[in-house]
């Protein structure tokens, strides 16, 4: 389902069954078309051979027309597939990015707006709010960017190309191509209106066409699936968690706990034992006080070491990264969901951390930036894509290294002193 993406507060996603998730990082603009020079012939020839692919699917050559026809592959994914920001940045630059002072107002708005829906989603799946607001958020920056042309574009051009010129995960793409084809000859989508990330990911909760054809749900009863309406895609959501992730009605995704160093050797989350037998090791909620859940299996993860926030993780943690097979991507869908449901910040800080700029903060440094000749798209306090740009840039420009794009304390103090 989530695939790749990369929205305009600034996250880009690697892919899961997608292959691997926008998303957040730099990413590498206008390189040239490497998985082109692999490919084992020139695309029209490709587009002419994968058609018997297609009609062995049960594609028609009425609709492998209508879409492959003069199709132009999207060579720019390449570069794209190789930028895996979640495994780059540190994790606090990862999380401030995603759970931005924006995102929580734009999510509590979101929930106010689709309450019925969460209750009753949670009522017909056993998924809560907090998982799929930070799903939502963490895909697609609550609907803002279904259909923003600086994140989403036609999938067809870029699914085309990965299968045409990408050798590493050739037949992943050739198999997404094909779902897609099957997606257009349901009639639950129009090519040029299959909006997606530079790996085909696609709506509200970004599903790949396969999860899209097998998880999808016509929860509005509108007589199609489709992940551009909320409810459905919220409900296809909630059936991949459950399915393909082993969600678990009632269960928290984990808890910020203390944890003393001669617990350290099992912070590897994958060690299993219950709440209460991580209690004997010395394990307490950060907050004080005892522990819900006490019989719950869960993982003890310490991503930054012991000085940094620890957690216990459930199985409901590693059904959201069954959505993305990164632990950062996981803990910021978790964390985001508790934040516009109203709960503070974890209780430790990061180790070299700093805090996230305020809305007030980022719409300073757009506005600077713009004065200084750094397009930022706008004043809208959302760093994006065009936000990051302009503040890589203009951390080249005044040597503030590295030059990553994070809208941090220091970019905005040299703003304030840039003349």
């Amino acid at each position: 389902m989530s695939a790749f993406r990369s929205d305009r507060s600034g996250d880009a996603h690697p892919l899961t069954r997608r292959a691997f998730i926008g998303g957040a990082g730099v990413l590498l603009f206008g390189v040239p078309a490497a998985g082109a020079q692999t490919a084992a012939q020139p695309f029209d020839s490709w587009v002419a051979t994968f058609r018997a692919r297609a009609r062995a699917r049960g594609i028609t050559d009425q609709v492998y027309d209508r879409v492959m026809r003069g199709l132009e592959p999207d060579t720019s994914v390449y570069a794209r597939d190789r930028a895996q920001p979640e495994f780059r940045e540190q994790l606090w630059q990862y999380l401030n990015r995603r759970i931005s002072e924006w995102r929580i107002v734009t999510g509590q708005a979101a929930l106010k707006k689709n309450a019925a829906l969460l209750k009753r989603l949670e009522k017909d799946f056993g998924v809560e709010a907090d998982v799929l607001l930070g799903l939502w958020g963490m895909e697609s920056a609550f609907g803002e960017l279904v259909d923003d042309p600086d994140h989403m574009r036609p999938v067809f051009p870029s699914l085309a190309a990965l299968a045409w010129g990408e050798p590493r995960r050739r037949k992943y793409w050739e198999t997404e191509l094909l779902n897609a084809l099957a997606i257009v000859q349901r009639g639950w989508g129009e090519p040029d209106g299959m909006l997606g990330s530079w790996a085909g990911a696609m709506g509200h909760t970004q599903w790949m066409p396969e999860v899209w054809l097998n998880l999808g749900i016509d929860y509005d009863g509108d007589g199609r699936v489709s992940p551009y309406e909320v409810g459905d895609a919220l409900a296809g959501s909630s059936r991949y968690l459950i399915k393909r992730g082993g969600y678990q009605r009632g269960l928290p995704w984990g808890f910020e706990v203390v944890m003393p160093a001669s617990a350290a050797k099992a912070a590897d989350a994958k060690t299993i034992r219950t709440v209460e037998d991580w209690g004997k090791l010395g394990i307490r909620p950060v907050e004080g006080g005892g522990f819900s859940h006490p019989k719950a299996r869960t993982r003890l993860w310490a991503p930054t070491g012991a000085e940094g926030p620890c957690f216990l993780l459930t199985q409901n943690f590693f059904a959201v990264r069954s959505y993305n097979p990164s632990m950062n991507y996981a803990l910021a869908v978790c964390h985001l969901g508790d934040r516009v449901l109203g709960s503070p910040g974890f209780v430790t800080p990061f180790p070299g951390g700093e805090r996230a700029l305020t809305l007030a903060e980022v719409q300073e440094v757009q506005k600077r930036l713009t004065r200084a000749g750094f397009d930022t798209g706008g004043v809208d306090g959302r760093v994006g894509n065009m936000t990051m740009r302009a503040v890589r840039d203009f951390q080249k420009k005044t040597g503030i290294a590295p030059a990553d794009g994070y809208a941090s304390l220091d970019v905005l103090n040299a703003l304030r002193g840039a003349r």
